[in-house]
């Protein structure tokens, strides 16, 4: 028997679900044994359910192509096939709590990249290389569930990636401001420009909950576990304006930033260059090299350009300088659909299995 981890894909054919299965080909922890999907998909093969919509640019991965797609609303029969469960399904809000609550007390571990859970108090919503501390508040969601080892921990939004990074590697300064406008790729909505012809040569300026997810996830990231639960930090404060712009992947992010501590550019730029988290520390299988990487040229970074770097799980930023209103301002790329989604999911497990919490059942 594989010494791997057996993984299951909740909502395995949508956009978010293919690229777990992408990124986790010949991952050398995890193995993808089980997918789930909604009823019309149950029983076809996963190259039957997603013929004529994968969307990923690698073909799909020979592994999976046979496996049998189970009904995900058969949350006993799924969970007793595997360790632990991606969860990408696509449900109301309201369903999605109760699907991974449901996995969770059937002791199955839920790492989900759905934003149901990310303000249910003992849930964790964690960037691994800013603040994996936050795990520790899943012993006490595990005697609100009345489990031993199932549990939900969640990723946050994709958009905030691109300047939470930057902001907490300068946390000393003391951040206490901030103006950001994200321009955001349009498979952040699941779609290609096939799909979405509407977007090529236009921009939106709405993307519905975005701008109070942009604003408000920062500050429980920054928060701190008091008495079981996650308490939001007050600062820094948040404006954001959010836009769909015609762009397949990558979020950028423009920064306007007010400092208690003003610091030196180059003490700035140093902080991005060293800032080192967990996964670096512990060589964990998805992390990139360099978390973050300053550019030094007035023209990065591009999406073209810079998006997937380290197999788009690094961090772009560039064009820090001195603002006339603000400290300083400064410009950041991250991939939406890899770091932001799926890839960050998957840092997650590899975190909460360095630290014990996913083990083979």
């Amino acid at each position: 028997m594989s010494e791997k981890l057996r993984v299951g894909i909740l909502g395995g054919t949508g956009m978010v679900g293919q690229r777990f299965i992408a990124l986790l080909e010949n991952h050398p922890w995890f193995e993808v044994t089980t997918i789930a999907a909604s009823q019309r998909s149950e029983g076809l093969t996963y190259e039957e359910a997603v013929k004529g919509r994968w969307k990923m640019d690698t073909p799909i991965p020979e592994a999976v192509k046979n496996i049998k797609i189970m009904n995900v609303n058969e949350v006993e029969k799924v969970a007793s096939t595997v360790d632990f469960v991606f969860s990408a399904v696509d449900m109301t809000k309201e369903e999605i709590k109760a699907i991974e609550e449901a996995y969770a007390k059937t002791e199955t571990p839920v790492v989900s990249n759905n934003s149901a859970h990310r303000w249910t108090p003992d849930v964790p919503m964690v960037i691994p290389e800013i603040n994996p501390e936050h795990f520790e508040v899943i012993e006490h969601q595990k005697k609100r569930l009345g489990t031993k080892h199932g549990f939900i921990a969640v990723k946050p939004n994709c958009s905030i990636q691109s300047y939470v990074p930057a902001l907490n590697a300068w946390k000393e300064f003391e951040p206490y401001e901030c103006v950001i406008t994200t321009y955001q790729a349009i498979s952040g909505a699941g779609k290609d420009f096939k799909a979405w012809p509407e977007m090529v040569e236009n921009i939106i300026p709405y993307i519905g909950g975005e701008e109070e997810k942009s604003e408000q996830e920062p500050l429980r990231i920054w928060g701190k576990i008091e008495d079981g639960v996650i308490v939001k930090a007050e600062e820094p404060k948040i404006t954001c304006q959010c836009l769909r712009v015609p762009v397949l992947n990558g979020h950028t992010a423009a920064a306007f930033v007010k400092f208690r501590k003003k610091p030196t550019k180059e003490q700035l730029i140093e902080k991005l260059k060293s800032y080192k988290g967990f996964p670096q520390e512990a060589g964990l299988p998805m992390a990139p090299e360099q978390f973050i990487k300053y550019f030094e040229e007035d023209n990065r970074p591009q999406v073209k350009a810079d998006v997937d770097r380290d197999k788009g799980m690094g961090i772009s930023i560039g064009r820090i300088r001195e603002d006339s209103v603000y400290d300083y301002k400064f410009v950041g790329l991250s991939h939406n659909t890899i770091r932001g989604a799926a890839g960050g999911a998957i840092l997650c497990a590899e975190t909460l299995k360095t630290k014990g919490y996913i083990n083979k059942k």
